[in-house]
């Protein structure tokens, strides 16, 4: 599958309306994601960016007022990654991270394998 312009132009436009540091930040998110899974469609899911393999949600984000979040869309994955995720904040579908400290690439690829493992088992 393709992204489509539209899809992407979305994205684009959810971060184009941000101030920054946190455009940055979660522009930086945006291509670490699209480094992990360089398959996955861009494009919105309940407002905010999200990012779909084979028709579903594997990954996303979102801004508000003091933190940013990283959502894997199952309230199932954070569990697994008990010790890698100590040191954030988060509730059942989102982990918080700070506005201008972009998630190391290691979380994210972590995470986004987990929620893959779970969405297509094998």
């Amino acid at each position: 599958m393709h992204n489509d312009n539209m899809s992407i132009d979305e994205v684009s436009t959810y971060l184009d309306a941000l101030d920054e540091p946190k455009r940055a930040t979660l522009q930086k998110l945006r291509e670490t994601i699209i480094a992990v899974i360089p398959d996955a469609e861009q494009g919105l899911s309940y407002t905010v960016p999200a990012f779909r393999l084979r028709g579903k949600v594997v990954a996303g984000f979102a801004a508000f007022k003091n933190h940013l979040s990283y959502l894997p869309h199952s309230g199932a994955v954070f569990p697994k990654l008990e010790k890698e995720l100590a040191a954030y904040s988060k509730s059942v579908g989102a982990l918080h991270f700070a506005i201008d400290e972009p998630l190391p690439k290691e979380i994210v690829e972590k995470l986004i394998k987990v929620r893959i493992s779970m969405a297509f088992p094998t």
